[in-house]
């Protein structure tokens, strides 16, 4: 699990003969805490100490048996932490528990793991999960997607079922509205405008969202959910129970960041691996959208639309890597005159090569790319690949020769791909 930033730290302080349906209580709340994909926790036997009780308790040699005190320190997300508390506070009756606001600066791992081919979808799926009803206006939806860093909703009925799922796509198709990495560069007032005519419409839910939802049960197998998703083009999936009650969503990062924990038990002899043997040069994309610094933002544009990628790759007169464009980056970097221009071509309302070249041929490449990009190379591990990624937080990689020239593009899709074909 991957916190860095702003944090929750729990602390709970028990007595070491404390029970939970029969068993150690801090041994219950770390299973617990495993069970609901928490990020982690320690617990720590105290030399002497007294609580409520006043009595004091201490690990001298005259009472070896004596009911010392236990701290258990939690590390997670805001989240995670109000979701899982009520379940934990139910079984502290007797303690004491504290929580304070704290910064993750790091949170790393040794090494990236081997993922047992039959693990669970359970074992590494997301538990916080946005949803919303067939009956949600569609401008309530549109505000739970909007600057939010997943891109679809669940649809569930009033016993939490899986009817549906609510994508940006489904809302663009049935709205005309640009999708919400393009919201987020609209000026106040032109969301404010879209939202008004999306709330004008009366639209719900159920008029926009696809049905039925691809789903997996949280005993499918990882290897059977990946699969799944590279058959039907999509990142994510909802998870359910026998009866189709929605546990939680299944995603690619889910697989990428499991890949970086370490190993919670013994691995099957059976395994996916991504080992020393895999190297970017397999699962690589060759051909790569580039231009040169000089090209017209018109000549980006319409790379950008041409690819699913929405990457574009700046190369020297050499083919030497020195920049990338998303469409993120053209929209941050895009002048006031141009912004329209942009906008209409990312949502889709305009073909490639039809959008008003004229704003457009102004500036150049350069101007707007992210210059010194990090790359990897062919002969580069795929786990390291991988751990730049994570690290990083970012989708896709330019892969170059020794001389620094461009010769492919890996991103999550392609590790996925690499681990399918090696179960």
């Amino acid at each position: 699990m991957q916190i860095i930033g702003s944090a929750k730290k729990v602390s709970i302080y028990i007595g070491e003969s404390d029970k939970w349906q029969r068993k150690p209580l801090h041994q219950a709340i770390l299973e617990l805490l495993k069970k609901e994909d928490c990020a982690g926790a320690t617990v720590t036997r105290a030399l002497s100490g007294f609580g409520a009780h006043s009595r004091i308790h201490t690990a001298s040699l005259v009472a070896l048996s004596t009911d010392l005190p236990l701290k258990i320190e939690w590390v997670d997300s805001p989240v995670r932490v109000k979701r899982v508390m009520p379940k934990l506070r139910e079984m502290v009756v007797e303690g004491l528990i504290t929580m304070e606001d704290v910064e993750v600066l790091t949170y790393s791992h040794r090494q990236l793991r081997t993922l047992p081919a039959d693990m669970p979808v359970r074992d590494i799926m997301h538990r916080e999960v946005n949803t919303v009803s067939p009956d949600t206006p569609l401008v309530q939806a549109m505000e739970l997607l909007l600057n939010k860093i997943y891109r679809s909703l669940p649809v569930i009925d009033a016993n939490r079922k899986v009817v549906g799922i609510l994508t940006e796509g489904d809302l663009l198709r049935h709205s005309d509205l640009p999708t919400a990495s393009v919201q987020l560069f609209l000026t106040d007032a032109e969301l404010q405008a879209q939202l008004h005519r999306l709330q004008k419409e009366n639209g719900v839910v159920r008029d926009a969202m696809t049905t039925p939802a691809i789903t997996v049960t949280a005993d499918t197998p990882v290897t059977a959910a990946m699969e799944t998703m590279l058959e039907n083009d999509i990142k994510r999936l909802p998870v359910v129970d026998a009866d189709g009650v929605l546990q939680g969503v299944f995603s690619r990062v889910d697989i990428l960041r499991a890949l970086a924990q370490p190993p919670v038990a013994d691995a099957p002899r059976k395994s996916i691996t991504v080992g020393v043997d895999t190297t970017v040069g397999e699962v690589m994309m060759i051909a790569v959208p580039s231009v040169k610094e000089d090209a017209s933002l018109a000549r980006v544009v319409d790379l950008l639309l041409g690819t699913s990628q929405r990457r574009v790759v700046v190369v020297d007169d050499r083919r030497r890597v020195v920049g990338i464009i998303t469409d993120g980056d053209l929209l941050t970097r895009a002048s006031e005159s141009e912004r329209g221009s942009v906008l209409q071509a990312l949502s889709s309302r305009m073909k490639p090569g039809s959008h008003n070249t004229l704003q457009l041929e102004r500036r150049a490449a350069k101007e707007v790319m992210t210059p010194n990009p990090i790359t990897v190379h062919k002969y580069t591990p795929l786990n390291e690949a991988l751990r730049l990624l994570l690290e990083h937080e970012i989708k896709r990689l330019p892969v170059v020769d020794a001389d620094g020239r461009l010769v492919g593009l890996v991103g999550r899709a392609g590790v996925l791909l690499a681990l399918t074909q090696r179960v």
